[in-house]
């Protein structure tokens, strides 16, 4: 194991100029996907486990209010951030039917001006609804597609890497005379290096990628069930009652 190790330090350091750039840059395109991978991981675990929690205990209470007083709590979860939304753009409408009726006391005619109805907070909470959820799958997807560039870039770059090499060692054939195998196997060795360092970058962020689209869409999901579900709950128990 000692001696694989040397040797393949011993290529990188005898490597061409190109190679080692190619080979530096690949380094960079690693380090940087595996830096999104464990961030991802992580970030997109605790949502998961802070939307669940939350869930739970809004339909565990049902008291807007009180739900939203501790929502804090569960400040990863996307659930809770669409639900504060939605709370405080029930309270600015509320505050707008409450200033529209102050203003129809002195002889405004209500019915050019629908505020109260219920198509119109339904129409404003759906809007408010659908922008919340858009946001929250943006940042779910930040950084994700530099694993894509990644995965479909980097074995190419590596590709490069190997073309070149191999371009030199046949220079130097060339320039020797000589085709024996002690000539040819160094140069080919350091450029193969380039593809082998290109496909160790390359295949983590492939599945990482798709393991995190998979989670992302899983997410998305449920924050559409649980938007309709609250949507739902507002139309039953707040708007309709305001019409009985």
């Amino acid at each position: 194991m000692i001696h694989s190790d040397t040797g393949i330090i011993a290529l990188i350091s005898n490597a061409g100029l190109m190679v080692r750039f190619v080979l530096l840059l690949l380094l960079i395109f690693s380090i940087s996907s595996w830096a999104i991978i464990i961030y991802k991981y992580r970030y997109l675990k605790n949502a998961l486990k802070q939307s669940a929690l939350f869930t739970d205990f809004f339909w565990d209470s049902r008291d807007f209010s009180d739900v939203f007083k501790k929502a804090k709590e569960f400040g990863g979860s996307p659930a809770e951030r669409i639900f504060r939304v939605v709370y405080l753009e029930l309270k600015k409408l509320a505050q707008s039917g409450a200033d529209f009726e102050k203003d129809t006391s002195k002889g405004t005619d209500a019915e050019s001006f629908p505020i109260r109805s219920e198509y119109f907070v339904s129409g404003n909470l759906k809007r408010s609804l659908r922008r919340s959820i858009n946001t929250e799958t943006t940042k779910m997807s930040q950084m994700v597609p530099f694993l894509a560039t990644t995965g479909n870039t980097a074995p190419f770059i590596g590709l490069f890497g190997t073309v070149w090499g191999i371009m030199n060692s046949f220079h130097s054939i060339g320039i020797r005379g000589s085709a024996n195998l002690a000539v040819v196997a160094p140069g080919i060795s350091e450029a193969l290096v380039a593809t082998a360092a290109g496909l160790a970058a390359a295949i983590p962020a492939v599945i990482a990628f798709n393991y995190f689209l998979q989670k992302i869409s899983t997410i998305e999901s449920e924050l559409q069930s649980f938007a309709s579900d609250l949507l739902n709950i507002i139309e039953r128990d707040i708007i309709r009652s305001e019409r009985s």
